[in-house]
């Protein structure tokens, strides 16, 4: 029989890793808070659905770009109090909206409100001008 001849493997010291640089896949990292921010910023413009731009137009209902905004932060507060979905009454419409998606759901007229019963709302926010 034939003897086997061992040789032993030489390894590279952990650290040098043949001297040759390491290439990295990774992308530029940001900070989390950043991140979060971000996103955070992100998702606060209100959205209008299909549905509520339909209501919208057939009701006559303009709301100026600066009302909106102020509709905007005013929903943003209503979220960080925990305010799921809520009715936003301005001096001329109602507007339903859920904070949680950032969505305007439906609008009606000020004078249709009134007689109207609205569920599986948990806030309501009161805007007269």
């Amino acid at each position: 029989m034939d003897k086997a001849s061992f040789r032993p493997i030489q390894s590279l010291h952990a650290g040098t890793a043949g001297n040759r640089p390491v290439k990295s896949n990774q992308l530029p990292r940001t900070p989390f808070s950043v991140q979060l921010q971000s996103a955070i910023q992100t998702n606060s413009q209100l959205s209008v659905s299909k549905h509520a731009k339909e209501r919208l137009a057939q009701r006559g209902i303009e709301i100026s770009q600066e009302r909106w905004a102020r509709i905007e932060e005013k929903v943003k507060q209503a979220k960080q109090k925990g305010v799921n979905d809520s009715l936003v009454l301005l001096k001329d419409a109602a507007l339903i909206v859920s904070a949680k998606n950032n969505t305007v759901i439906t609008a009606m007229g000020r004078h249709e409100a009134a007689e109207q019963i609205f569920t599986n709302i948990n806030g309501t926010i009161v805007m007269e001008h």
